[in-house]
């Protein structure tokens, strides 16, 4: 019997709301999701040789159950439960679970906890007995609560989880789903956060890939490698530590180069070049280009970007619009960039799309392949494409699907799309504001002002008549005649021809006012 989402959904969600006043969502978001990954590798590998998790013996999910009310269950759990796993499984950082300030103590842990752990005994949760092959419940469970705990965390809490739709737009301008790939094909996050963004490109492959990940925060690095595991791939390689500062993924004397980079950077990180020297940078990624402003670490995140990528890779990043007009030193990195050819493409996103900030946003495209020969970069301007969701904006199918279309087929869309050259970009000092390029305002409507002040205009009566066939007079029901406008135009109604309509008549307006030189306006 397949596990309904829905039911696993409510469960989750109301284990959430029994750690609800103890501590910040983005607190309890950690409780929550180590319990639901116990719950998870326990029913699925527990017992099992050569499994791909290893559940040590006393360490499941039904052994936790054992300690439900006992009066040092929080202690029991960490050492019983928590250290086995994490030591067998490489995992770091997980909560603790007898911490009196966001458990409260004595019976009020005891209570909290045992409560906690009954309603992951929901026999619904029952994940040994899922037969819904193919289908990701506990991923989409994951990406579920996380976009849930990044909303109510608010503030820059945010940072661990990249929208769905914008994962998706970023695995595809990337090129990665036509691609030759195969198992060896490296994917490289240097700000992974929870490990959505990886795993939204592993998505789009036709293979397996090897996929690779690096998180500041150390408690968000143990949910990505719970995340990977979550969604069968325990072999990606996820390391703690700051990516600028102490880059774990190196070779020899420099970075490792990957096939494929994405990253969601913190945008405008004032504290980047902590514990650098931007100017004797061992690994060399501001050489070429320029140093980033002490207090803007954008470009620092993107030059590391654009030295980790291999002399054919391809990458995206998402960058605040800052990036393509702020001046001096950013300005000097911008030029270099769009001179060595490795921009090749600019997408300008919808504000208030991202959890913790409400700025618009742009993903930057970058190609090393035949960067050479490249003479312009593509840009879109999508900023008008999106729905409301609660707070927030939302990127819909339709405008993902647009987006991707357009970028890969590098098709020319007036007010949205278009090819600029690099002499055009020169003209403008390399400033890459989209809005120079892309005229994306509506053009308003040209009014008839003498119309509009002695009366020669239809009224929005006649104009619906005429877009729909009714006679306002008189019929009911629309004519689906193909003499429709003709008729409307003779001043009579399509279904009923011989009923005339009157021409509207004011004292202060004579004939030839009213009949405008032989076109005559109607009610």
């Amino acid at each position: 019997m397949a596990l309904k989402k829905s039911e696993l959904y409510s469960s989750l969600w109301a284990s959430c709301d029994e750690l609800r006043g103890g501590m910040d969502a983005s607190q309890y978001k950690d409780y929550v999701l180590v319990l639901l990954f116990i719950k998870y590798v326990s029913d699925k590998y527990a017992g099992q040789p050569y499994a791909t998790i290893t559940v040590p013996k006393g360490a499941s999910f039904r052994d936790m159950v054992a300690l439900k009310g006992k009066s040092d269950i929080g202690d029991q759990i960490n050492k019983k439960i928590i250290a086995p796993l994490a030591n067998a499984n490489k995992l770091s950082d997980m909560p603790d679970f007898n911490d009196p300030s966001k458990l409260g103590s004595g019976k009020e842990m005891v209570d909290r906890l045992t409560n906690l752990i009954a309603i992951f005994e929901n026999k619904a949760l029952d994940f040994s007995r899922n037969r819904a092959e193919g289908d990701d419940i506990l991923g989409d469970a994951y990406e579920y609560l996380m976009r849930h705990f990044a909303t109510e965390s608010g503030k820059s809490k945010g940072q661990f989880y990249t929208p769905a739709e914008v994962s998706r737009i970023m695995a595809q301008v990337i090129g990665i789903r036509d691609a030759k790939t195969t198992p060896r094909t490296t994917v490289y996050d240097p700000t992974c956060g929870s490990g959505s963004l990886l795993l939204k490109v592993a998505d789009e492959a036709k293979t397996k890939l090897t996929l690779n990940g690096q998180e500041k925060d150390a408690a968000t690095s143990g949910l990505a490698r719970m995340n990977m595991i979550l969604h069968d791939n325990a072999e990606a390689l996820i390391v703690q530590g700051n990516t600028l500062a102490d880059p774990k993924f190196l070779e020899g004397d420099g970075l490792k180069t990957f096939d494929y980079v994405v990253a969601n950077p913190p945008f405008s990180d004032k504290r980047w070049s902590t514990g650098i020297d931007p100017l004797h940078d061992p690994y060399r990624r501001f050489q070429s280009f320029g140093t980033p402003p002490a207090k803007q670490g954008d470009y620092a995140y993107l030059l590391h970007i654009v030295r980790s990528l291999k002399s054919t890779g391809k990458g995206a990043c998402i960058l605040p619009h800052g990036v393509l007009f702020r001046g001096n030193a950013e300005a000097d990195i911008r030029r270099a960039l769009v001179r060595k050819g490795y921009l090749k493409g600019i997408i300008g996103l919808p504000a208030n799309l991202f959890y913790g900030t409400g700025i618009p946003a742009c993903i930057v495209v970058v190609d090393k392949e035949e960067a050479h020969a490249r003479k312009g970069i593509f840009m879109i301007d999508a900023s008008g494409g999106y729905i409301k969701d609660g707070p927030k904006n939302r990127l819909r199918a339709q405008d993902i699907h647009r987006i991707v279309d357009v970028f890969t087929r590098r098709l020319e869309v007036p007010r949205y799309a278009r090819m600029v050259g690099v002499e055009e970009i020169e003209k403008n000092d390399f400033n890459l504001n989209l809005p120079r390029y892309i005229d994306s305002q509506t053009p308003e409507d040209r009014q008839d002002i003498e119309g509009h002040l002695k009366g020669a205009f239809p009224s929005p009566t006649w104009m619906r008549s005429l877009a729909t066939g009714l006679c306002v007079r008189h019929c009911a029901r629309p004519c689906s005649r193909p003499s429709v406008r003709m008729a409307l135009m003779r001043q009579s109604c399509a279904i009923h021809p011989a009923r005339k309509r009157r021409a509207r008549r004011a004292a202060c307006l004579n004939e030839e006012r009213m009949t405008d030189g032989g076109r005559v306006y109607f009610v």
